[in-house]
C-alpha cells in the first residue's frame, strides 16, 4: 500500500477543527486525522507492506521549465536562504538545517507551496510518529510525491493500492498488474476502488491512457490548460483511435488522418503545449526513491519515543488506536 501522503493530511486538516490541539494549543488536527487515517486504511485492507510518501519537491523544476504556469497559482516565495518560521522548527525537537524544506526536512526549493499557517508547523511531527511506530517514510529527490509513488509501484512484484485523492494517479491502474486507485476523494470511510473498469465505464479510457486523457483536458487545479474546445468525451475519443498525444501529433501532420475538421483546428492551434505537457502530466517511474523498509510494523520501533510524542501533542488516543490495529494485522 502506497500513501500519498500529503493528499492525506491536507484532507484531515481541512476535515477536522482546528480545536483539536496538543496542550500547548498548537492544532493538531491534521496529525490525528492522518494517524486514524492509516488506522482506517490498515483495518480496512491488511496491507503487508505500507510506504508513507511525500514530496521532496512539489514543484519540480523540470516541469517548471516544460510549463511555467505548473502550480503557479499555489507558490509562496521563501528566502533563498530557506528561513522559516520558527514555529515550523520548534515543532519537534532538534533544528532544521538551513536551505531546508520546512516540512519535509529535505532540501528546499526556490518556492514553496502556500500551506495554512496551523498546518506547516503539523508535518513534521507527523513524520515523527511515523517514525516512532516504524511506518515507512519515502520520496524522490527533486520529484513529488506522485512520482516517488509511481517508481515504487514498478519496483514492487504484487499487488498495489495506490491511496490518494487525485486523479493524477490514475494513470498507474492497471488490472494486469493488479496495480488500483483507492481513492479517498469522499473521505476514507466512502472511497472508491478504482480499477480499469471503473476508469473505462467512467471516462471511456484504461489506466494507461489516463495521461494522455488528462493532457488533452487539462487540470486547471494544477496549472495545466489543456487543448481549448476538448473537453472530457473529445479526449477519450481521440485517445482510444489513437493511442497517444504522439500518435494524434502525427496524425496532425496527416492531411488524411480521421481527426475531425473541428478537432484539427483546436489541436493545431494547441501544437506547442501538446509536445511538452505529457512530460509534465505523465508520473516519472524512473524517480530516485529511497531505499525503505516497507514491511508493516506490528508494534512500535520506538514505544518510549513513541508515547512521549503522544503525550506532548496530545494524540494518546490516535496512537492508541494505531497501536491495537496494527497488533490486529499481524
Amino acid at each position: 500500500m502506497l500513501l500519498d501522503t500529503p493528499t492525506l493530511y491536507f484532507r484531515a486538516f481541512f476535515g477536522l477543527p482546528e480545536s483539536i490541539a496538543a496542550p500547548d494549543g498548537m492544532p493538531v488536527n491534521a496529525v490525528r486525522g492522518t494517524v486514524d487515517f492509516i488506522s482506517a486504511l490498515v483495518a480496512a485492507h491488511r496491507p503487508d507492506r505500507l510506504i508513507a510518501v511525500f514530496d521532496a519537491d512539489w514543484r519540480p523544476a523540470f516541469r517548471v521549465a516544460a510549463i511555467p504556469s505548473y502550480k503557479a497559482h499555489r507558490v509562496l516565495e521563501v528566502p533563498a536562504d530557506g528561513a522559516v518560521d520558527s514555529a515550523v522548527d520548534s515543532a519537534v525537537d532538534g533544528d532544521r538545517p538551513s536551505g531546508q524544506d520546512p516540512v519535509t526536512g529535505r532540501p528546499a526549493s526556490a518556492s514553496a507551496e502556500v500551506v495554512p499557517d496551523a498546518l506547516g508547523p503539523q508535518v513534521p511531527v507527523l513524520e515523527a510518529v511515523l517514525d516512532a511506530f516504524g511506518i515507512a517514510r519515502g520520496w524522490a529527490e527533486q520529484f513529488e510525491a506522485d512520482d516517488a509513488i509511481a517508481a515504487y509501484c514498478a519496483a514492487h512484484e504484487g499487488p498495489v493500492d495506490v491511496v490518494t485523492g487525485d486523479r493524477d494517479l490514475y494513470q498507474l491502474v492497471d488490472d494486469a498488474s493488479d496495480v488500483r486507485v483507492l481513492n479517498i476523494a469522499r473521505g476514507v470511510s466512502k472511497l472508491e476502488v478504482v480499477d480499469d473498469g471503473v476508469l473505462v465505464a467512467k471516462y471511456g479510457i484504461p489506466g494507461r491512457g489516463y495521461a494522455d486523457f488528462a493532457t488533452l483536458r487539462g487540470d486547471p487545479s494544477d496549472g495545466l490548460p489543456g487543448v481549448a474546445g476538448i473537453g472530457e468525451k473529445s479526449a477519450a475519443a481521440l485517445v482510444a483511435e489513437f493511442g497517444s498525444v504522439a500518435a494524434i501529433l502525427t496524425a496532425l501532420d496527416d492531411p488524411g488522418s480521421p481527426i475531425k475538421p473541428a478537432a484539427r483546428r483546436r489541436l493545431a492551434a494547441a501544437r506547442d503545449y501538446l509536445a511538452v505537457a505529457p512530460q509534465v502530466v505523465r508520473v516519472r517511474v524512473d524517480a530516485p526513491t529511497v531505499a525503505v523498509d516497507s514491511r508493516l510494523p506490528r508494534s512500535p520501533a520506538d514505544p518510549d519515543g513513541l508515547d512521549a510524542l503522544a503525550e506532548r501533542f496530545g494524540l494518546n488516543s490516535p496512537v492508541r488506536r494505531l497501536r491495537k490495529t496494527l497488533l490486529g494485522a499481524a
